[in-house]
């Protein structure tokens, strides 16, 4: 049978738009939402289909969980709270890849930031815990003992035999204020991997996101509120367009003690092992989850407006790549600043 040249233009050109239609298969959006690790991890992707989204989020919800295991210094069995107890012993420990990880990403920040972020900060965060519970205020002799069992200059990583030495006694790993963060990065990779690139991922306010939302090409949007927690402001809440970043806020509204007449906030001095006792609300766009998590507590540490355009400004060049915004209430007045990416 003899079919002429147009005839087989004619089936390519409907064989070619048959295979584009399948190839092109539009992208349905997906929620899901749980707790973990004390607070609520809501993730939302586009898939093609339910079954591939529930799959998905199955392996992104069991990585989660594995992390918790290893990470959580409120789990007695936890692979974090067993290093720990060999503090002292001068014995060079072998750790999993997650656990080394996030202690060398913690300790260069503590290096980089001059303490203002410690990793071993865990003596104090027990003293602070217990207070906040009993709403009893820590002895000062428990906190300078404490004190003394902290310091990331302490720790010795061994990249090549992936090990981990604790030189004193008593040391107590804590890497809550960055635990977070390096979690959503984690879970960021399991859904790359997976070959879901449009996501948003949302654990207890730190965000991390990737490729826009198919109607939204800008990014996703953000809502970080302002104002303090006496006085909200919703005129001056900070909205983000965020894609393939990260941003958390950090801020006593919701997390805080009441004693004695002073409000101490849940982000802790690793200095002092007290709670700061001035409102402040930092916010800090990343390129990933770990740096924006830890460094809301590194710019929470610096107070009064000439520190702001003094030592802030310079701490903002350590950290490429980010962008910082503080609000501060001293003597009544909401004091704001902002860095320059």
């Amino acid at each position: 049978m003899y079919i002429s040249v147009w005839s087989w233009f004619i089936i390519c050109f409907m064989l070619l738009g048959t295979w584009s239609t399948t190839q092109a298969q539009p992208l349905e959006r997906y929620s899901f939402r749980r707790g973990l690790m004390g607070t609520q991890f809501t993730v939302t992707l586009y898939a093609p289909d339910s079954l591939t989204a529930q799959r998905v989020y199955a392996q992104v919800s069991a990585r989660m969980d594995t992390l918790n295991t290893i990470l959580s210094d409120y789990l007695d069995g936890s692979e974090i709270n067993r290093l720990s107890q060999s503090s002292g012993s001068k014995q060079a420990v072998p750790v999993s890849a997650e656990l080394f990880d996030i202690l060398q990403k913690g300790c260069r920040i503590a290096h980089q930031s001059g303490g203002r972020f410690d990793p071993t900060i865990g003596p104090l965060s027990q003293l602070w815990r217990r207070a906040v519970r009993q709403r009893t205020f820590p002895p000062a002799k428990e906190r300078r003992q404490a004190r003394r069992a902290v310091g990331y200059r302490l720790i010795r990583l061994d990249t090549v035999r992936r090990t981990v030495r604790l030189l004193r006694p008593r040391m107590r790993l804590d890497v809550g204020g960055i635990g977070q963060g390096f979690a959503v990065d984690e879970a960021g990779r399991v859904l790359r991997a997976a070959s879901i690139s449009r996501f948003l991922l949302d654990l207890g306010g730190d965000v991390l996101a990737g490729d826009p939302p198919p109607e939204r090409p800008q990014g996703w949007r953000v809502d970080m509120g302002s104002g303090t927690n006496a006085r909200p402001d919703p005129a001056d809440t900070l909205i983000i367009y965020l894609k393939n970043g990260a941003i958390t806020t950090s801020g006593d509204t919701y997390r805080h003690l009441d004693l004695n007449g002073r409000r101490y906030s849940h982000i802790m001095n690793p200095r002092s092992g007290l709670g700061l006792t001035h409102f402040v609300r930092t916010t800090v766009l990343a390129p990933d989850g770990y740096r924006a998590d830890a460094l809301t507590k590194v710019f929470s540490l610096s107070r009064g407006l000439l520190s702001y355009w003094g030592p802030n400004k310079r701490l903002a060049r350590r950290f490429p790549g980010i962008q910082v915004w503080v609000v501060e209430q001293k003597k009544g007045r909401l004091l704001r600043w902002q860095s320059t990416r």
